[in-house]
């Protein structure tokens, strides 16, 4: 499959549709994307897997990163693409995630040869499936430098507005222990699920903390998400487990975060069992600055993860900004409007361009 990236963002947007890179089944796009950058002779490209970086080097006091992901999640009886004109809507898997900003990159890469800040251009592999796939996060660890920017543009769909920074999330197990006895005989025991009330009442209890970072406010959130106990229906159960995942503003680190919860449930067994860090929206970089300028100056928190905290632990603040809506993300009946794409590329054009 050859890539022409002469043609409309829309136009290539089904073109890349129309490759399947379900994650673990890049190779055919990131041949087709390597191809065709590889003829751009203002780029120097970079393969490292499935993950493919094309940089320009001309000396400017600025490098932004703009990155996307290639891979999808697996078909549902949603390819090929389909264009409705009527309704301005393409349809199909990764229209919306996110085949669509990814258009936007390479059409980006190959018409703006001059740039007024350099920019590296980075589209990789298996960002929807476990971390240790990744390319952004394997590129992290073998090329950082690769990522090192003064500012980054993660062309995840966000409806086509920019939305600074995420927040970090964190999950532990709260467990409260008893003491098994009959349940004919319940005073000669102790129930450690009736134990676990006391951190059902603190969780209700919380109040989320609303901090303000680059005039944006960013709501946390600590919540049970699972609750698992019992032995069988005749036996008083000696452990509980409350699993709580707490979704943290990042201006917390990890660490910051984990203490947080550990005093929370002081006086109970906490384990911690996963944690990602969150992400600084840095707005207050000239690059950053004139960005939003560029895409119309309306700027909304982000509330939830994504692949931005990958910059932001090497020190780039990052944003999301892209085409379509996250939440038609994964469904059978993904789309993207047209307007977005279009927008999107006039927009990020002007910024490149110094417009």
């Amino acid at each position: 499959m050859e890539l022409d990236l002469t043609l409309d963002a829309v136009t290539l947007t089904r073109a890349l549709v129309d490759i399947e890179s379900v994650s673990r089944n890049e190779q055919a796009i990131a041949d087709a994307v390597e191809r065709a950058l590889t003829t751009l002779p203002h780029l120097t490209v970079v393969r490292r897997g499935n993950t493919v970086v094309a940089r320009t080097d001309l000396g400017r006091d600025e490098r932004v990163v703009i990155a996307g992901h290639l891979d999808t999640v697996p078909l549902n009886d949603n390819l090929p693409s389909r264009l409705d004109e009527e309704t301005g809507l393409l349809h199909g898997l990764g229209t919306c995630d996110m085949k669509g900003g990814d258009a936007v990159i390479l059409r980006l890469a190959a018409t703006v040869p001059e740039p007024v800040r350099d920019v590296t251009y980075i589209l990789y592999e298996a960002e929807e499936i476990d971390s240790e796939f990744n390319g952004l996060n394997k590129l992290s660890q073998s090329d950082p430098d690769l990522m090192q920017a003064d500012f980054a543009i993660l062309m995840e769909p966000s409806d086509a507005v920019v939305e600074a920074g995420c927040q970090g999330t964190l999950r532990v197990e709260v467990r409260t222990t008893g003491e098994r006895a009959h349940s004919a005989r319940s005073w000669r025991g102790v129930n450690a699920i009736h134990g676990a009330a006391g951190v059902l009442a603190r969780l209700n209890d919380y109040e989320a903390r609303r901090p303000v970072i680059d005039g944006l406010e960013y709501h946390e959130g600590l919540n049970a998400v699972f609750i698992r106990g019992g032995v069988a229906g005749n036996v008083l159960p000696d452990e509980c487990v409350v699993e709580v995942n707490f979704r943290f503003a990042p201006d917390r680190s990890e660490a910051d975060a984990e203490a947080f919860v550990r005093d929370f449930f002081e006086g109970y067994d906490v384990r911690l069992t996963d944690t990602a860090p969150g992400a600084l929206p840095g707005l207050d970089r000239p690059a950053a600055r004139d960005f939003i300028a560029a895409v119309g100056g309306v700027v909304n928190p982000k509330f939830g993860w994504t692949d931005v905290a990958r910059f932001t632990v090497l020190g780039v603040p990052a944003v999301n900004f892209g085409p379509g809506d996250p939440m038609l993300a994964h469904k059978q009946e993904e789309f993207v409007p047209v307007e977005h794409i279009e927008r999107c590329e006039q927009q990020l054009r002007g910024w490149l361009g110094g417009l």
